[in-house]
């Protein structure tokens, strides 16, 4: 499969395009830009700054990836937007570039943007994210891996959502989000352990009822942070998944959604 760039497109003569790439009519791609095997760039794509596609993702119509970062810090420098493998990336969606020099905003493999969507300078999304339409994430957001989030959500700079979470459309999200949960609201209010989605993937009935006794621990039993930590240590610390939750409730900074 040979690399195919249609002549309505600009591609500046020093990006780099692996085997089997698709530059679509009005697609512009700036000179530092890296596209991996067999990725399509649609039409009216713009691909700009230090931004590093890898190989077998879908850039929809009109999507701007490696934009400059919305932060009056921003000063010009190198910094870089990086996407994963298989990554999907639909119509209008924008992606920045990270603020500090040499610094990152990170899309990770297998995930699926949607119409516009916004990933703003530094954040960083993990493997098998779902962010559905017009989802707006301010700067250093972090998104764990297999985390949904609904559409016309907003998200405060700095929140970490964590992995198989599941965050209901029209959300306004100020906290951290912790794993395994569902949520939804504005202000946001927590619906229990993500239990469809936990045995979607595939988690053992065990896990999953380790989960809930540890989500009544944290949430429901109106214990401090540390309490509740030290309890789910206690009486829980066989269950790798219980360890992971409460490591996230430990080291939260903006406190968690509840």
């Amino acid at each position: 499969m040979s690399t195919s760039i249609h002549p309505a497109a600009f591609v500046d003569e020093r990006a780099e395009l692996g085997v089997g790439v698709q530059i679509e009519p009005g697609a512009v791609i700036g000179p530092n830009v890296r596209i991996g095997d067999r990725t399509r760039v649609g039409s009216h794509t713009l691909l700009a700054g230090w931004t590093r596609i890898g190989s077998d993702c879908d850039l929809h119509h009109g999507a701007v990836l490696g934009s400059p970062p919305q932060d009056l810090k921003y000063a010009g420098e190198p910094s870089y937007l990086e996407v994963g493998d298989h990554t999907v990336v639909r119509e209008y969606a924008t992606l920045n570039l990270a603020t500090e020099p040499g610094a990152s905003t990170r899309v990770g493999r297998h995930c699926m943007l949607m119409a516009y969507s916004h990933v703003a300078h530094n954040c960083q999304i993990g493997d098998h994210v779902i962010v559905a339409n017009a989802v707006q994430m301010a700067g250093y957001v972090t998104l764990e891996d297999w985390a949904i989030v609904g559409g016309g959500t907003v998200i405060h700079q700095f929140v970490r959502v964590g992995r198989h979470s599941m965050i209901g459309g029209g959300s306004r999200i100020p906290q951290d989000v912790a794993p395994f949960v569902k949520l939804a609201g504005s202000p946001p209010r927590l619906a229990g352990i993500n239990v469809v989605g936990l045995e979607r993937r595939g988690f053992a009935p065990g896990t999953r009822e380790a989960l809930e006794h540890a989500y009544r621990i944290l949430f429901r039993e109106s214990l401090t942070v540390a309490e509740a930590v030290a309890r789910m240590r206690a009486t829980l610390a066989h269950v790798p998944e219980v360890e992971y939750l409460a490591r996230f409730a430990e080291t939260s900074v903006r406190g968690l959604t509840r």
